[in-house]
């Protein structure tokens, strides 16, 4: 839980707690926060180590709606909170039903004070909306929003610093041991949108690109996982034509097992 400084004020913070990854742009003027954490309590422990950086006032960013990057807003408010349009749709509708799982998932595995955080937390709508792309001006640097496809939901939103070369990205990119985790992929992922958003990742031209999960990558990583996504979409296409059995399409995955059929039941 070390701040981790990727260029002149752009900063990577990684928590053991689901190795979620979030992160902070600096200008001269205001302060730009790129994904909440979980629940209220760690909303504040990230607030309060924002502070340690920076005393300047700060704007929110949601890469998307699930609850380990959206749900820790409390200690950040008032501020303005951006995301894409999509995520309001996805916290109304299913805000609520998450903080529920999560709360029941962390009783089973005895972890009450995790749950009673949650308990006590309230779910903060974007209230600054982004369709295709947005700038935010942070003094001397520009922060830009941008949708560049469905992915890992219908509402990833990506955080471009354009004159540090880096690329917030949430978990359109999860530097799991194999890459992706079998969470990458959930109801509401594309498989076949998410090569494409890779491609848009790389014409950016990034130097580092921040995972939502796991340490910072490089284009390299885009470029071995988007030829990855590939190789599944073409195993899916031959399940969906009868000419390879799920069990076939896993041992030729490049992926393990689980990571492999989660993948596969996406949309």
């Amino acid at each position: 839980m070390t701040w981790l400084e990727l260029a002149d004020g752009v900063y990577a913070r990684r928590y053991e707690e689901l190795d979620l990854t979030v992160g902070l742009v600096v200008g001269s003027d205001r302060c730009l926060v790129v994904d909440v954490r979980g629940d209220v309590e760690q909303g504040a422990e990230l607030a309060a180590a924002v502070r340690e950086i920076t005393p300047l006032p700060w704007s929110v960013v949601y890469t998307h709606a699930h609850f380990d990057h959206a749900f820790g807003t409390t200690a950040f408010l008032p501020c303005d909170v951006w995301a894409h349009e999509g995520c309001v749709a996805e916290l109304t509708t299913y805000g609520e039903g998450a903080r529920l799982k999560w709360i029941q998932h962390y009783l089973g595995e005895n972890r009450p004070e995790m749950a009673e955080a949650l308990e006590r937390t309230e779910i903060t709508m974007p209230d600054k909306l982004v369709t295709d792309t947005a700038e935010i001006d942070l003094g001397g640097r520009t922060a830009v929003l941008r949708f560049l496809g469905h992915a890992h939901t219908d509402h990833d939103l990506f955080v471009h610093v354009p004159d540090a070369g880096i690329i917030f990205a949430g978990d359109a990119v999860e530097n799991a041991e194999a890459g992706f985790s079998a969470f990458s992929f959930n109801d509401g992922s594309s498989l076949d949108g998410w090569p494409g958003v890779m491609d848009a990742i790389l014409a950016l031209a990034p130097k580092t690109i921040v995972a939502g999960h796991g340490d910072p990558v490089d284009t390299a990583f885009i470029e071995k996982h988007r030829d990855g996504l590939r190789e599944l979409i073409a195993l899916k296409t031959l399940i969906a034509a009868g000419d390879l059995t799920p069990d076939e399409a896993v041992a030729r995955s490049p992926y393990p097992g689980d990571v492999t059929k989660a993948a596969l039941a996406t949309p």
